[in-house]
């Protein structure tokens, strides 16, 4: 029924406040433009920022936008470079995963997460109620 996350959109209060953070300081690439929305491509799924909309504060870290890494300590030191206040700084995870947060110029959280394979996967595989696709190994 449900194929995958097709988009992420935040309601932001500037456009070109928003295109220059999503594109410029992230580096993503813009998909296209219009006069109150534009789209950017992360991996194959859509981040959107619109300006209609009420533009509510967030509860505090939610929603979250996860963009996956290869190394959180590189990315954090490049994002911090481009002026990007972080929130909390790289940490590890205890299902392995190495995290920072941040958040874009309107409050809305972004964690980037890098994910460290064989100790998420060892971590997912002891746990009750785990996925089929994940057999616990004997």
């Amino acid at each position: 029924m449900i194929g995958r996350i097709w988009s992420v959109t935040f309601t932001v209060s500037d456009l070109k406040v928003a295109i220059d953070f999503y594109e410029r300081v992230l580096g993503l690439t813009k998909k296209y433009e219009f006069t109150d929305y534009a789209g950017f491509d992360c991996g194959g799924v859509e981040i959107g920022v619109k300006t209609w909309g009420e533009k509510e504060t967030p509860r505090a870290g939610e929603p979250c936008v996860d963009l996956l890494v290869d190394d959180v300590d590189d990315a954090y030191r490049r994002l911090t470079s481009r002026a990007v206040e972080f929130i909390k700084e790289p940490h590890d995870a205890a299902w392995g995963a190495r995290i920072a947060n941040f958040t874009d110029p309107d409050g809305n959280a972004v964690q980037l997460m890098e994910i460290r394979w064989p100790e998420y996967l060892a971590t997912i595989a002891s746990r009750p109620g785990r996925s089929a696709a994940f057999p616990r190994q004997r």
